[in-house]
């Protein structure tokens, strides 16, 4: 009784959050706007660096901003992100465990905390929800932090990362599961392709003045979804009067300008954004100008190495599994850091017939691989993979067993989104001393500017 009280009064507190949103913005007058812009940066697009900077391009630039990254806006909004991580912990765990798959424990919180962890991590049963929406969705709220404080993309992914892996897997879900594979794989990659659509989605919305089909109430409640971390940062600015979180537009910072003896000199500079019209007052949530925002990056890196593949493989199992070969299908995550190098994320499942007498079994099957491709400027590119799994039966952890597995592989680009990927692994069982091979067959689509933007 007590649990879904307070459950819902958290849902009501929620509505009503959105609900003074959605007034402050649609009723307010334009002169008793409370919170104003400050000087702070939006994105990585407006700035003007110099070609040196995408020499190496996996560089971190996350904890120095040397190009004018605001580091301050980041810091700030990183302590409200600390904040809803454990507002949504506390909800979740409000919620009955057969939703959450949290376990219910008597243990001390510090003792069920490191227990998880030393168990981990594994693949989890969550439900698919909340693997496939609700992590994503975590993960480019975590991405938007860094993004919208003028990191470029590879940054915010490194960030959202960071914070995805251990201030939530490792962090606050800990205390109540066993970290997971998944998790800690879909919620940085696939935080990473819905954060940076969100990202621009949203700036869209504010250029066309808030609003959606002509509504500013649909235009607050986009953009109150698209990312709700800014959101309330915001309501919490106009709650108390004052900018505790910052936000904004605008930029400064230095490049490093080339010489004509051969040196270079660096140079800083400060870009600002004004907007020329009637004279009204502005309001103090419209804080992209219409016309100076741009799209377009000369950056190398951005989510267009993030693939999704789906397939079938023929598995040619061991005797020892007692079980009929079969056809199953495969599902696959990458990254593309060079045309050369790939990494991915596979999981099959199926019901195979058994040996036994006649039943069925579940069968699962997931490795973490690296690919190296050769003639990779080249259409077809043969490749070699290496890497290692796991194998369950039945999904149960007691039926299971770690394996190490390798291969060789052809690889046809199609167009720069699309490919098709075949490859031959096979895999070792260390503790079983099982033999396993996977011949799969797969149909690759990769995001954004697809191949074009990879190195």
């Amino acid at each position: 009784m007590g649990r879904h009280l307070w459950l819902k009064f958290g849902l009501l507190s929620l509505l009503m959050a959105a609900s003074c949103s959605w007034a402050s913005a649609d009723n307010k007058p334009e002169t008793e706007a409370i919170a104003r812009p400050g000087i702070t940066n939006s994105s990585w697009e407006e700035k003007v660096v110099s070609p040196v900077v995408y020499r190496d391009p996996y560089a971190v630039a996350l904890f120095n901003a040397p190009h004018g990254e605001d580091r301050e806006r980041l810091n700030s909004q990183s302590l409200l992100v600390g904040g809803f991580i454990v507002t949504t912990a506390g909800v979740l765990a409000l919620l009955p465990s057969d939703f959450t798959q949290w376990e219910d424990s008597e243990e001390p919180l510090h003792k069920r905390w490191w227990d998880n962890v030393r168990a981990g991590p594994t693949w989890d049963r969550d439900e698919w929800y909340l693997n496939w929406l609700g992590h994503p969705y975590l993960g480019g709220m975590f991405y938007q932090v860094a993004r919208k404080s003028g990191y470029r993309q590879w940054d915010a992914f490194i960030y959202n990362t960071l914070m995805s892996t251990f201030a939530w897997e490792y962090g606050v879900e800990a205390f109540a599961e066993v970290p997971s594979i998944q998790d800690l794989v879909m919620t940085p990659l696939l935080g990473w392709v819905y954060g940076e659509w969100a990202f621009q989605k949203e700036r869209e919305i504010i250029q066309r003045g808030r609003t959606v089909w002509g509504s500013r109430f649909l235009g607050n409640t986009a953009l109150l979804f698209l990312d709700p971390i800014d959101a309330l940062g915001w309501q919490v600015n106009n709650l108390f009067g004052r900018k505790i979180f910052i936000a904004g537009t605008g930029y400064w910072g230095y490049q490093e300008a080339p010489l004509a003896d051969g040196r270079s000199d660096e140079q800083v500079y400060l870009q600002l954004h004004y907007r020329l019209g009637s004279g009204k007052p502005q309001t103090g949530d419209q804080y992209l100008p219409s016309s100076a925002y741009s799209t377009h990056s000369k950056d190398p890196v951005d989510y267009s190495i993030v693939s999704f593949s789906l397939g079938s493989s023929y598995l040619n199992l061991d005797d020892l599994w007692l079980a009929n070969n079969a056809w199953a299908p495969t599902y696959t995550f990458g990254i593309h850091f060079y045309p050369s190098l790939s990494a991915r994320l596979s999981y099959t499942r199926t019901k195979l017939d058994s040996k036994r007498g006649g039943g069925e079994f579940i069968y699962e099957n997931y490795s973490a691989d690296l690919q190296y491709y050769f003639l990779s400027e080249h259409r077809i590119r043969p490749f070699v993979t290496v890497g290692f799994g796991e194998t369950l039966l039945e999904e149960d952890l007691e039926q299971n067993t770690f394996q190490w597995n390798g291969g060789i592989g052809l690889h046809l680009k199609l167009s720069n989104k699309w490919a098709f990927q075949f490859d031959w692994r096979s895999f070792y069982g260390k503790q079983n001393s099982s033999h396993d091979a996977l011949f799969t067959g797969q149909l690759i689509y990769r995001f954004g500017r697809g191949e074009y933007g990879a190195l």
